[in-house]
């Protein structure tokens, strides 16, 4: 969002209650220079932010660095329990932390298109702010880009997050072992159905709520635990599944989950009956799968329940060796599934 200087132009005339973003404001000119003071700058504003380089120079501690992108489409841009900008802290922190590391900074670029409403854009990065101070990190450099009228969809956001691991943790994702547990930190399906719902203007008795955010205190505690934890994953895109999937072949084990100890909430469940969606498939934004040694897990589960974002914590199986790599349900009927990879997408659109 910066560029050298911009962030020293002067905040007036831009009209944020009734202005829209128009094609100037991507030009690299003075009205750029306004949108960027009067939002991204005005909201964002952090000491290094302040350098106004095409860069952020900045000292890192001692250790590993691990650094991590994504790009966020979502529609509908606000919806139960968030909207785009926090999403977008809350995503790339949650994937700097699934290695164990410090979030430290991250970067933020805009896409905005012609005619969206100045108004909505400030909202969107007021709670960018807001969601990067709970994290402990700050947006540190960015960029701006308009498109014309038609070929965007409002507003989509790339950010880049970076971070630090301490020294004797090892998180990978080969690096789980037959015999160790996997432990989910909540309820399934929360994000996925939310967005759904406000999308499709679908009415419940009880609204569902996004799960979105930042799990960087609760991998804390948990690592303050032990340092021997073997993966982390955020099951975002496809859900519980396809992370177990992707988990089974980086580390070549199998996986045995059951059915009955994965918690989801009522209304999740119901909704998902109603719009023919299995609660394994469905995206999460504020949940994680941990697989350790299993003299770990009762220790770690418990530290885990006494986080607000791990109360509804469980233990749902164990790490086997099979050479085919399956990741295998046994089902609340007695019977046993194979819980296979997404074939598609059920939800588009959803971070």
């Amino acid at each position: 969002m910066t560029k050298t200087g911009d962030i020293r132009q002067s905040r007036t005339n831009l009209d944020i209650r009734n202005g829209q973003v128009n094609l100037s404001h991507g030009s690299g000119g003075r009205a750029m220079a306004q949108l960027i003071a009067s939002i991204f700058v005005k909201h964002l504003d952090n000491e290094l932010l302040r350098q106004g380089n095409d860069q952020a120079l900045f000292n890192v501690e001692a250790g590993r660095m691990v650094m991590s992108t994504d790009s966020h489409v979502i529609t509908p841009l606000f919806f139960p329990g968030g909207d785009i900008g926090s999403l977008a802290i809350h995503g790339t922190v949650n994937d700097v932390v699934m290695s164990g590391a410090k979030p430290l900074y991250l970067s933020a670029g805009f896409i905005l298109e012609e005619g969206y409403p100045l108004a909505e854009l400030e909202k969107i990065v007021i709670s960018m702010a807001a969601a990067a101070k709970q994290a402990g990190t700050a947006v540190i450099t960015g960029d701006t880009k308009v498109v014309e009228r038609g070929k965007g969809d409002g507003v989509f956001i790339n950010t880049c997050g970076i971070g630090v691991v301490p020294a004797g943790v090892n998180i990978s994702g080969n690096r789980a072992q037959a015999g160790d547990a996997i432990i989910l930190s909540g309820s399934i399906g929360d994000h996925g159905v939310a967005i759904m719902s406000s999308r499709e203007n679908l009415q419940f008795a009880t609204t569902i709520i996004s799960d979105s955010a930042s799990l960087h205190n609760l991998v804390a505690d948990m690592l303050d635990v032990t340092k021997d934890i073997h993966c982390l994953r955020d099951p975002t895109r496809g859900g519980l599944a396809t992370s177990l999937n992707e988990l089974a072949a980086q580390s070549a084990v199998g996986m045995v989950i059951e059915e009955q100890k994965i918690p989801i909430k009522s209304a999740v469940r119901a909704a998902c009956e109603i719009l023919g969606l299995d609660p394994l498939y469905v995206a999460n934004e504020g949940k994680l799968v941990c697989i350790c040694p299993a003299e770990h897990a009762a220790s770690i589960l418990t530290t885990m329940q006494q986080n607000p974002l791990g109360k509804n914590a469980a233990i749902i199986g164990k790490v086997i060796s099979d050479d085919n790599h399956f990741v295998q349900m046994n089902t609340a009927f007695g019977g046993q599934r194979i819980v296979d990879w997404l074939a598609g997408e059920q939800l588009p659109r959803i971070c």
